[in-house]
């Protein structure tokens, strides 16, 4: 048994270490096909703000890219629907 694997099997709970949805798990959605997809929308649009950030290096026009990006990350990530 590796290091890492025991880390695992002592310190996770057993929800964390079989990445599965229990139905009676408060962040059950975070396990879901959808919610990870999700999860891969929300990352390429940090990179897109991030390159366009990178691009356009003034400090209030980075702000204001890092504000609206975190808005639209919490509207996608948004469990209503």
């Amino acid at each position: 048994m590796s290091a890492r694997e025991w880390f695992h099997r002592c310190i996770l709970p057993q929800w964390a270490r079989e990445q599965s949805p229990r139905p009676d798990h408060p962040h059950r959605r975070r396990f879901t096909p959808g919610y990870r997809r999700k999860q891969g929308i929300v990352k390429n649009v940090w990179i897109a703000s991030g390159l366009l950030m990178i691009v356009q290096p003034s400090p209030a026009i980075i702000i204001a890219i890092a504000l609206g990006t975190t808005f639209l990350a919490f509207a996608i990530l948004d469990e209503t629907s």
